[in-house]
């Protein structure tokens, strides 16, 4: 039973995350809505709508995320069960039967953590209400809601994409066949990973279409500002096309991160471990790089779009001084709500690399028997770890800089022109920062648990 929740302790901090999350800001948009007085703003209904609009946006984002990483994580398990769906496939069971079995675990899962998320966001607006008034960040004397409709159908969601995402991630159930009860955690090698017509070809139209249309909003941006949808797309096409084709992206960033990490056997055996399973190295890696992109997205989109409009009104500096408080305290707001998601992606790398540890016993312990060090051991899983956040802090910055650009430019290039993107370089150095910390709490109890291993109780596992 332990096995079984630590297995599932992503999926359930993942879902409790989204739920907190989604319901925080549902509540959050009724009490705003509160907080402001009617002779300001006449019918706050608009405003309200305006609010839930965009707090549906990040709510979609943070779902996003959480499937994929859900998915990963479940694949990852599956690939640790090869041996016992194998078994019960044996004695009769199909393959169907399994699947639903496993998804049915995401939606208890699921659940667990929707209901977590949620006790814990009504506890924290609950405060917010009591303590606001006396603090200052709420008027006194309002009648603050605590309780929303759409926070029960956000829990729904949540459950319900969890076990989506489970369906999704177990596919792989019904390619396990009685003859593989022999074996223990098996993963597609390189070659099978590379033979995945369908998904490739998939993968190549989705990046071409994205590449089309994100080629198309930057020409049109120029012409006009309704060019961001067009761009919207693109991203959206092209972002698809490189998860799907991860097993076939990845690897080779991965292989070049692993030379910059040193020349050592614990590097080597570390760099060839993200080629050797390509398809474990992508679930590790592409939750991560999401979150980065997203964050990066956002940050350059914002500093951009600030810089093009302040450049619109040089000519009134009270008017430009009075825009860029505003700006700036807009950029912390939605860079800290896209963080949210960033950290969702965080959970998932951190859990994907301890259930691998956990499946690789075996392997482990014949490094052991052939002479590795507990250190030596360790510092293969630290640059495991440190490799895949480089690659993902690296290819989602390239990326984050490049969609963000081009939402700047599709939207105000009609007005200020094609123009190089702004890096905020205070943001960036701080997803660098979190990177770097990531990789060493990320390492850290997959390393002390690979010590451990005895060589013979690990020769001996199956």
């Amino acid at each position: 039973m332990s096995g079984r929740i630590r297995e599932h302790a992503s999926t359930i901090v993942v879902s409790a995350l989204s739920s907190l999350f989604a319901v925080t800001l549902i509540l959050f948009t009724g009490i705003l809505t509160a907080a402001i007085d009617p002779a300001v703003i006449e019918g706050s209904g608009m405003f309200r709508l305006v609010l839930i609009m965009v707090a549906a946006i990040f709510i979609l984002i943070a779902l996003y995320v959480g499937a994929i990483v859900t998915a990963n994580t479940f694949s990852t398990i599956i690939a640790g069960r090869t041996r016992t769906i194998a078994l019960l496939r044996l004695i009769g069971a199909t393959s169907a039967r399994v699947r639903a079995r496993v998804a049915g675990e995401g939606l208890v899962m699921g659940l667990l953590g929707a209901v977590l998320g949620f006790g814990i966001a009504e506890a924290l607006c609950a405060a917010a209400v009591a303590w606001g008034p006396e603090l200052g960040w709420l008027p006194a004397g309002r009648d603050y809601p605590l309780f929303d409709p759409l926070t029960l159908i956000a829990v729904a969601i949540v459950a319900l994409t969890t076990w989506a995402a489970a369906w999704s991630g177990s596919r792989r159930v019904g390619r396990v066949s009685p003859i593989a009860a022999t074996g223990a955690a098996v993963e597609l090698p390189a070659e099978r990973s590379r033979r995945r017509p369908a998904r490739t070809v998939w993968a190549m139209i989705l990046l071409i279409i994205g590449a089309a249309l994100l080629a198309i909003g930057i020409a049109l941006g120029l012409v006009t500002p309704l060019a961001l949808f067009i761009a919207f797309f693109g991203g959206l096409f092209s972002f698809t096309g490189i998860a799907l084709g991860a097993h076939l992206i990845m690897p080779p960033l991965l292989r070049l991160s692993g030379r910059a990490l040193g020349s050592g056997p614990s590097g080597r055996l570390a760099a060839a471990n993200a080629v050797r399973f390509p398809e474990r190295s992508a679930r590790s890696t592409i939750g991560l790089v999401i979150g980065v992109t997203l964050v990066t997205m956002f940050a350059v989109a914002l500093a951009s779009y600030e810089t093009m409009t302040l450049q619109a009104f040089e000519n009134d500096p009270s008017l430009r001084e009075e825009l860029a408080g505003t700006l700036a305290v807009t950029t912390a707001v939605f860079t800290g709500l896209v963080g949210f998601s960033a950290v969702i992606a965080a959970v998932g790398l951190v859990n994907t690399l301890s259930l691998s540890v956990l499946q690789r016993t075996r392997e482990l312990g014949l490094l052991r028997a052939l002479g590795f060090t507990g250190a030596q051991v360790r510092r293969m899983v630290l640059a495991e770890s440190a490799q895949m956040t480089l690659t993902a802090l690296v290819f989602g910055l390239v990326l984050g800089v490049f969609y963000g650009w081009t939402a700047a430019v599709t939207l105000l290039g009609s007005q200020s022109g094609m123009m190089a993107p702004t890096i905020p370089w205070p943001i960036i150095g701080g997803v660098a920062v979190f990177g770097i910390a990531l990789a060493l709490i990320a390492a850290a109890a997959p390393a002390r648990r690979a010590i451990r291993v005895s060589p013979v109780a690990a020769l001996a596992a199956q």
